[in-house]
């Protein structure tokens, strides 16, 4: 594990950085590495979570799917601000990413989503989400008519179906140490490169 950050030799480099952060994830942690707490906020200002799994990192920044008319949807229309948070325990990591969330291209979502198992194809269409359900029966209902409506055949994206890139400004590398004297790195954006600098705890 790296104990101090600033001397793993990806000065200037965060997504390097985070690419080597997360696949040592993938060796230490038991379930969803992957995974991250992403916050949005809707055009008042007011602010929601949820934990969703990564599904890219490009040098452009970190890729997430989702219903375009759920919650989040919703929010990152009217306020494409976004914050993403991992968290590795058994390292005891943490990296903090803030940007703006742009949608992916429509070629790239249709990609990913062939890549999905057919269940959770079925899944994009038949879940209304951030919508009330009355009860399971409903929604297992319409799962059934999905898979009757594409019988046979591939299933095509949903409308509503698509990803995001979280473009970030800021990210920052958080490693603990004793007596809570933690390392933090932070890359803040700056013309077409980054600014890199060591924080207080």
């Amino acid at each position: 594990m790296t104990e101090n950050p600033l001397s793993s030799g990806f000065a200037g480099d965060p997504f390097a950085l985070f690419r080597q952060w997360l696949a040592e994830a993938e060796k230490a942690e038991a379930d969803d590495p992957a995974a991250m707490t992403l916050a949005t906020a809707d055009a008042g200002g007011r602010i929601s979570a949820r934990v969703m799994l990564l599904k890219g990192v490009e040098d452009g920044g970190f890729v997430f799917y989702t219903n375009t008319l759920s919650r989040k949807g919703e929010q990152l229309r009217e306020n494409p601000h976004a914050a993403l948070c991992f968290h590795w325990k058994n390292l005891r990591r943490q990296v903090r990413v803030e940007g703006a969330a742009a949608p992916v291209p429509p070629a790239q979502a249709d990609a990913y989503f062939k890549t999905r198992p057919r269940g959770s194809q079925l899944g994009a269409w038949a879940s209304l989400q951030s919508q009330a359900l009355d009860q399971r029966t409903t929604l297992d209902a319409r799962v059934k008519e999905f898979e009757a409506t594409f019988e046979g055949q591939d299933v095509p994206r949903p409308p509503h179906w698509s990803g995001y890139r979280v473009e970030p400004v800021y990210i920052e590398f958080w490693q603990d140490r004793k007596f809570r004297l933690h390392d933090r790195l932070i890359f803040t954006r700056d013309g077409a490169g980054w600014k890199q600098e060591r924080w207080y705890p």
